[in-house]
């Protein structure tokens, strides 16, 4: 369809490429770190979905139920994003506004919108937080700090971070709290040798 392929950097072209200079006269330490975050820090996300699936073991069927269900509610929530990419193919900003970034430009065919570390960032932040609002309080800045990051090394408008984090919180708002009616197959989970993945001994 290539819609905002188009006109991308209409929307918000300018802001991007205010932000991508400034990260360019960012000191070096911060964009390391900035660089790093971005492209590694969803393993943040998967080492608190084993902490609130430890702590949900003590709780009832459901808190497990929803806990087990979250890595599944973040692969749904990529997948649909991905279709999104590939409907609007919008190229990358690095690419159609030609700016220096912190990161090396995604190459050719490496869609833009919407954000995939967004999208699977916010899913896993809000499946954290409907099943443990504590941890949830750190997973909700982590995923708005993916985002930002996102467009800081220059991978991404604004607008494909923003959207980006909509579809994850989306899919994960709806299918969260669907997961707790899995209840009842933790409940039998429970009577059989895979015991421990369900309740603490």
């Amino acid at each position: 369809m290539n819609h905002l392929a188009f006109g991308g950097a209409s929307i918000d072209g300018g802001a991007y490429v205010g932000i991508t200079h400034l990260a360019r006269h960012a000191p070096h330490g911060l964009n390391t770190v900035v660089t790093y975050f971005s492209d590694y820090g969803l393993a943040l996300f998967a080492v608190l979905m084993l902490i609130v699936w430890w702590r949900a073991r003590r709780g009832g069927a459901g808190a497990v139920a929803r806990a087990l269900a979250a890595p599944a509610v973040v692969v749904v929530a990529f997948l649909l994003n991905d279709v999104f990419k590939s409907v609007f193919d919008e190229q990358r900003p690095c690419r159609t506004l030609h700016t220096v970034t912190v990161e090396v430009c995604p190459g050719l065919g490496d869609w833009s919108f919407p954000s995939n570390h967004s999208a699977i960032a916010a899913a896993a932040a809000v499946a954290l937080f409907l099943c443990d609002r504590r941890l949830g309080r750190i997973a909700v800045p982590a995923a708005l700090l993916m985002a930002a990051s996102r467009v800081w090394i220059g991978a991404h408008y604004p607008h494909d971070a923003v959207v980006g984090l909509l579809v994850g919180t989306l899919v994960a708002w709806w299918l969260t709290p669907l997961a707790g009616r899995a209840a009842p197959v933790v409940d039998r989970i429970g009577a059989t040798r895979l015991r421990p993945l369900v309740a603490a001994r």
